[in-house]
């Protein structure tokens, strides 16, 4: 039977209108303006992803996307001065903030001080000189949340990490966003062989829509320890395309809390033999905030360690969704991977799903995964408040106790604690 492609619906029609308006002021010419038509052709022939389309089944991005908002004009003053008090997540944290507002970069809020072995710009300024030769190349994938992002992409970061560069803080990319309106933003990060670097992408983005991606080529023996930041009150959705050399440390964390509408997806192949990865996150939802996690990793080459494991606490009439995916390719012999997924449902009103896969075409690997929904355990709760606590307190002891395992993993001591003591205001939020 032949695709039967759907009348469009108002952000459909508003997605196209917005392209044909923009593409001639986009920034790159050549092969770039070439992505970006190829890209925009996908989402034409596909329209925006629904829930007959298997990876966005629980995320009917169609139907919760009513419609676009005008895509967002350059900031003024008044817009960057109220972005300064954006990422305060961290604001104990020693880090260099790179900003961005309403999707452009801004200098001034910059902290661009020379560093052996960093180089940070635009990629705006890339593009239009044509020194962004890596871009959609980290990982080929035909996603459509991706494809928009590519024909649409305005500014974001390019960074580019020298080999057996040491960066010293950890870099703070902050997108703050200032009123209804929408923004594509694309980074790329490249990690020299052998460098360490922690990378932090945090959304304040307001209620403003968002589509970003970040582009994540890490070399052979490196270490990258990368956490992305979700505080947005408008529809987020945002893609990881990552390529993992050999031998390299990879770690990621992922926290979202206070966010109506997110999606975060990440795909990321293991290029290298002995690579060793921790891919974790942790989502606070209530009210009827709706949460995506979706994975699709592939272990391309054998003898490398992945470790899956994702924390979702959900109260009120949240839903939280958790699908994840792992393929071993046949000649990965020697492949270890574990993935898990836990949501705590705190409200009978709450709805989880979780999907995870593996599929292995390999025959010498260890591999599992697990899933697991369930409420607070009474007896636990009855032990604590039958030692003077009270019921308020001994929900939010169990609460941090649940999430405190994942949040662990978080090599950086600041950010861990920042990242934990955010979670308890949080559970301080829901009691009050």
């Amino acid at each position: 039977m032949a695709d039967v492609t759907p009348m469009k619906t108002p952000a459909e029609q508003a997605l196209t209108a917005a392209y044909a308006a923009a593409r001639g002021t986009l920034p790159g010419q050549g092969a770039v303006a070439k992505l970006r038509e190829q890209a925009f052709e996908r989402f034409e022939a596909r329209g925006l992803p629904h829930r007959r389309v298997e990876e966005w089944k629980y995320t009917d991005l169609r139907a919760l996307m009513r419609e676009m908002a005008p895509l967002a004009a350059p900031p003024d003053v008044a817009a960057k001065a109220r972005a300064k008090e954006a990422g305060g997540l961290l604001a104990g944290v020693e880090t260099r903030r790179i900003v961005f507002v309403d999707g452009a970069f801004v200098p001034e809020l910059s902290d661009l001080a020379p560093e052996p072995g960093l180089s940070i710009g635009s990629l705006s300024e890339a593009l239009a000189k044509g020194k962004a030769p890596a871009l959609g190349t980290a990982f080929a994938t035909d996603d459509v949340a991706v494809a928009l992002n590519t024909a649409l992409m305005g500014d974001g970061a390019v960074i580019d990490i020298a080999a057996h560069a040491r960066i010293a803080r950890p870099i703070h990319l902050v997108f703050a966003g200032t009123g209804n309106s929408s923004a594509f933003v694309r980074s790329l990060v490249t990690v020299g062989e052998g460098a360490e670097v922690t990378l932090i992408e945090d959304h304040d983005s307001g209620e403003a829509q968002v589509n970003a991606a970040l582009e994540l080529i890490v070399g052979d023996h490196a270490r990258i320890d990368y956490l992305k930041l979700t505080q947005a009150r408008g529809l987020h959705v945002a893609s990881l395309l990552a390529r993992i050399g050999a031998g390299a440390q990879f770690n990621t964390f992922a926290y979202t809390a206070g966010s109506p509408l997110v999606r975060n997806q990440s795909f990321i192949r293991f290029d290298g033999e002995r690579t060793h990865a921790g891919i974790r996150g942790v989502s606070l939802l209530r009210d009827k905030e709706h949460v995506d996690t979706t994975l699709f990793i592939v272990h391309a080459k054998g003898h490398c360690e992945s470790r899956e494991q994702f924390k979702t606490v959900l109260d009120g009439e949240s839903h939280g969704v958790f699908q994840g995916k792992i393929v071993v390719a046949q000649h990965a012999q020697k492949t270890d991977a574990k993935m898990m997924t836990r949501s705590l449902l705190l409200s009978e009103q709450a709805e989880a799903d979780n999907k995870p896969e593996l599929e292995i075409f390999a025959d010498d690997v260890v591999c599992g995964h697990g899933a697991t929904a369930g409420a607070l355990d009474p007896g636990l709760k009855f032990y604590l408040m039958s030692r003077g606590i009270s019921d308020a307190e001994a929900e939010a002891l169990l609460i941090q106790a649940f999430i405190g395992e994942t949040v662990e993993e978080i090599a950086h001591e600041g950010l861990r604690e920042a990242l934990m003591n955010a979670a308890i205001a949080w559970l301080r939020a829901r009691a009050a």
